[in-house]
């Protein structure tokens, strides 16, 4: 089966750092797009970062420049670095991997992890 493991969540004060962890298993991590996405209370589900099998790194412009995601497919985990946190970065946090192969897409989600960011 495959699993998507978060972790890393918590409750930090405006301007503090988290760093996020996924850890996937039952995939070929290499092959696979990896995300970060978050959903607030009342809203959609937002993608926060890539990191693309290609290398490419795109971020939500809300987070570019205090965030950065990273991969180490030795490890089959994503990361996501968190830094100068806001409150409206408040979140449950989704690690996605994706991979489109042949006719067949493969999207795996896991079970999230809460971010507060509140003084």
């Amino acid at each position: 089966q495959v699993q998507l493991v978060e972790s890393g969540g918590g409750l930090v004060q405006p301007g503090g750092s988290l760093r996020l962890s996924c850890t996937a298993n039952g995939i070929i991590f290499s092959i696979y797009t990896m995300g970060w996405y978050r959903q607030a209370p009342g809203k959609q589900r937002e993608l926060v970062a890539r990191f693309t099998t290609t290398g490419s790194t795109p971020y939500a412009d809300s987070v570019k420049g205090r965030f950065t995601i990273s991969r180490d497919n030795a490890k089959n985990t994503l990361y996501l670095q968190m830094d100068s946190l806001k409150p409206e970065d408040t979140a449950v946090y989704y690690c996605n991997a994706y991979k489109h192969i042949g006719i067949r897409d493969y999207d795996y989600w896991g079970q999230g992890t809460q971010v507060t960011v509140s003084s």
